[in-house]
């Protein structure tokens, strides 16, 4: 999943999909590239399961999966948490450490 979120332009689909389902014509809008290079984008957001496509005749159209949208926003939620409690820790010790300082000055 980092890695497809890595890429400015994944990044770039994924906004663009939170507003609602878009065929692949919408999604390469924006994009100054050749359709075969949007479509390998879509691919690697498709096999993390970031989103899912369904073909209706000819025409593909994306959209986000919802689950693993949350799953991710879960874990960032974890990681925060945790860093937050670290940092904290770590401020704390070097307010110590300073006063500690100050006091055998």
């Amino acid at each position: 999943m980092f890695h497809a979120l890595g890429d400015p332009t994944r990044r770039s689909i994924l906004e663009r999909l939170s507003m609602g389902p878009a065929t692949v014509g919408e999604l390469a809008e924006p994009f100054k590239m050749a359709l075969p290079s949007l479509m390998q984008h879509l691919g690697v957001l498709e096999d993390c399961s970031l989103v899912r496509s369904e073909k209706v005749g000819r025409v593909r159209t994306y959209k986000l999966t919802q689950e693993t949208m949350k799953a991710g926003e879960e874990w960032f939620v974890r990681q925060r948490t945790l860093w937050d409690r670290r940092l904290n820790q770590l401020d704390s010790y070097l307010l110590e450490m300073k006063e500690k300082k100050n006091g055998k000055d």
